[in-house]
């Protein structure tokens, strides 16, 4: 939603069209109880009204008046958390004042990961993205400490148990003794490096190369660009296609 709604409209759908996340992501907020409404704690069910003001944990947030689509190259060392207690540098920051609008990160990657981050403010495709499905594939490069094993490849994609969870890549090629490419559609929390460390490996790098359709070619370390609207498009249809995919599998 791009437009300024001129009935009452559920909080959870405001929130979303404020790029705060999808509509799922802005009900859990709700239930934690870090929504007001011109003051007043607010709950699931509840609804806002033209003028209102709905804050967000203690700051207010409008509705987005123009939708905004950002690729990060996201270095080693920040976190993507909009906000950090512990005082790490934030991915957010590297985009800093270049964007007016509010943007979330979508999905995460972790402090010591690089790579392509997406950032936006539109709701819709943020919940197509993190669908649960796991339906979007990713892929990243990995350099490890010590030689990979010949049945890492094999093992992977047919599924690897580490303390009770399996984890399952969509494809991995091995590129050289210690580098491989891998591709995943769940993306659990720490995937590569759980599974490495499985095999008594360490990442010395991890980079995600690839979401979707969109690569992220040569933008530099640290530097972020718009995506052009063709990308945005076949980022939309590549992943309504890939979640539409996974509900006919299941």
């Amino acid at each position: 939603m791009n437009t300024t709604p001129r009935e009452k409209i559920r909080l959870q759908a405001y929130l979303a069209s404020c790029g705060i996340g999808s509509r799922r992501a802005c009900e859990k907020l709700l239930v934690e109880g870090r929504v007001s409404v011109n003051g007043t704690a607010a709950k699931l069910g509840d609804s806002a009204f033209p003028g209102d003001e709905v804050r967000l944990d203690g700051k207010v947030v409008r509705q987005q008046t123009r939708l905004r689509y950002i690729a990060l190259n996201k270095p080693i060392g920040f976190v993507t958390s909009m906000s950090d207690e512990m005082g790490r540098p934030v991915a957010a920051s590297l985009i800093g004042s270049s964007v007016e609008e509010r943007v979330y990160n979508v999905g995460r990657l972790d402090q010591w990961s690089s790579g392509l981050l997406f950032f936006t403010n539109d709701g819709d495709l943020t919940a197509l993205l993190v669908h649960p499905s796991g339906s979007v594939d990713k892929e990243y490069e990995v350099e490890t400490d010590l030689p990979i094993p010949e049945s890492f490849a094999k093992d992977f994609e047919d599924g690897v148990t580490v303390d009770g969870i399996v984890y399952r890549a969509e494809s991995v090629r091995v590129a050289g003794e210690r580098r491989a490419r891998v591709v995943l559609l769940e993306g659990k929390n720490r995937e590569i490096r759980r599974v490495l460390e499985h095999y008594g490996l360490r990442a010395l790098a991890l980079k995600r190369l690839r979401i979707g359709p969109i690569e992220l070619g040569d933008l530099a370390d640290g530097a972020h660009r718009e995506l052009a609207p063709e990308e945005v498009e076949a980022l939309r249809a590549y992943s309504a296609r890939a979640a539409s995919s996974a509900r006919a599998a299941t």
